[in-house]
């Protein structure tokens, strides 16, 4: 009987140990599939007051309306000298910076539902164009490493004809349309504004090309349909700030722009935001609000 005893708890242990073991392995699965999942999407940070979403090869600082890349170069492994070994190693960085860029240029986000690889797909002018823009990028920094390599850093400015490649055509609108009007049964006032600064922190918004704002029932009381697309293609939809008092008295909202929190965001990718009733009647009330909306003059914290 002793010696059954000693047998089931040997059995007992082992069958513990064992299941130990695999609860080790699990937990270590699950830690490499995060940090792997982690790794693998792109980090939005907050450098020197701007906002920038970091790739592993470059950025998009939507703050300054920039993408930069990066590209590394390798030489020959028999150059005829040191500067044709150069020359050929900058070639190569380029050559693979225009790559990253493109790549990470693809995934700038559009709209709510959309990002600029979506457009790239179905329509073979707009792949053409992002790729002739990719292809025109500038060169701002060389780094020649003591190995031979050399390093390159490229950008390329996401208004212009970035921008006119991918923002949506104006939509054509009846003679006297009248824009958004403010929600029904709203108290409004007639305050006159030059600029509106949107407070989403802590929300989780992410930045996109052509966000919308939007008022508690959903209807859209700014977006793409109602800009002057010069404007936007020029200086972008929307402007992004981290700090809210740096917003407030950025140019681009000149000097009495209205403040308004953000309720939540909205949409799949979480770049609209939506604002109260009371709110979304300031801005509405006057046609001078109106004005500064057509012209962008809009910045998200």
């Amino acid at each position: 009987m002793l010696v059954f005893d000693v047998g089931l708890g040997k059995a007992n242990r082992a069958r513990e140990t064992a299941e130990e073991d695999s609860m080790r392995k699990t937990v270590a699965f699950a830690i490499i599939a995060l940090v792997s999942a982690i790794l693998m999407v792109p980090a939005m940070v907050w450098a020197q007051g701007e906002v920038v979403q970091q790739f592993n090869n470059g950025s998009i600082n939507w703050s300054s309306g920039r993408v930069t890349a990066v590209g590394i170069g390798a030489p020959p492994a028999q150059p005829t000298n040191m500067a044709q070994a150069r020359a050929m190693a900058r070639r190569a960085a380029i050559t693979v910076a225009r790559r990253n860029l493109l790549e990470i240029t693809q995934g700038v986000q559009v709209d709510s539902m959309t990002l600029v690889k979506d457009f790239v797909v179905k329509s073979d002018i707009v792949r053409t164009s992002v790729q002739g823009v990719v292809r025109n990028a500038q060169v701002v920094d060389t780094a020649y490493m003591s190995d031979g390599s050399v390093e390159v850093t490229i950008v390329m400015d996401m208004g212009g004809e970035f921008a006119s490649v991918i923002l949506p055509p104006p939509p054509v609108m009846p003679e006297g349309f009248p824009g958004p009007m403010p929600p029904a049964g709203a108290e409004v006032p007639t305050q006159v504004f030059t600029g509106l600064v949107i407070d989403a922190r802590g929300l989780g918004t992410r930045p996109a090309m052509a966000p919308k704002i939007l008022d508690e029932s959903g209807k859209e009381l700014y977006g793409s349909a109602m800009v002057d697309r010069e404007y936007a293609v020029q200086q972008g939809m929307v402007g992004y700030a981290k700090d809210l008092n740096a917003a407030q008295g950025n140019s681009r909202v000149t000097d009495r722009p209205i403040t308004v929190k953000a309720l939540r965001v909205s949409g799949p990718a979480k770049c609209d935001v939506v604002i109260s009733n009371s709110d979304a009647a300031q801005l509405t009330a006057a046609a001078e609000n109106l004005s500064f909306l057509q012209k962008c003059r809009v910045l998200a914290v």
